[in-house]
C-alpha cells in the first residue's frame, strides 16, 4: 500500500484531479448500475412517460464521458509539467547529473499512466451502461 501511495505522490499535483475525477466517475457508474437494476425489475407497462424514464436512466452519462476524455488529457498535462521540472533541474545546474532528471521523468510517466488507467477503468463500464440504455429503450418501446 505504501508503494501505491508513494507512486501516486511521485506523480505530482496533477494526480489529484485525476483521482477526484475517478472517484466521481466510479460513484456515477455505481449509481447508474443500481438505477438500471431497479428499472429491469419494474413493470414497464406502468411507466407513464417512457422518454422521461430514459432521460432519468441516462443521467450522468455526459459527466462520465467527459471524465473519460479529460483524464488522459490531465495525464498529458502531468507529462508536460514533469518534463518542465526535468528541464528546470538542468537549467539550475548545467553540470547536474542525469539522476537529477529522474524525478521529472518519473512524474511525467506516472501521470500519463494514471490518466490512461483512470480513463480505462471508466470506459468499459460506461460502454456497458450504454448497452443497458439501449436495452431499456427497446423494453420501453414494446
Amino acid at each position: 500500500m505504501q508503494s501505491l501511495v508513494s507512486t501516486f505522490l511521485d506523480g505530482g499535483p496533477v494526480m489529484w484531479p485525476i483521482l477526484i475525477l475517478s472517484i466521481i466517475g466510479v460513484a456515477i457508474v455505481f449509481d447508474r448500475f443500481f438505477a438500471f437494476r431497479t428499472f429491469f425489475k419494474e413493470d414497464t407497462s406502468q411507466i407513464a412517460d417512457p422518454q422521461a424514464r430514459l432521460n432519468a436512466l441516462s443521467r450522468g452519462f455526459g459527466v462520465i464521458s467527459t471524465i473519460i476524455t479529460a483524464e488522459p488529457m490531465l495525464g498529458i498535462l502531468g507529462t508536460v509539467t514533469g518534463i518542465i521540472h526535468t528541464f528546470s533541474a538542468f537549467k539550475l545546474d548545467a553540470a547536474s547529473s542525469p539522476v537529477a532528471a529522474t524525478a521529472g521523468i518519473a512524474e511525467a510517466l506516472i501521470t500519463t499512466a494514471g490518466g490512461l488507467i483512470a480513463a480505462l477503468i471508466l470506459l468499459f463500464p460506461y460502454n456497458f451502461l450504454l448497452g443497458l440504455l439501449a436495452k431499456a429503450q427497446a423494453r420501453l418501446e414494446k
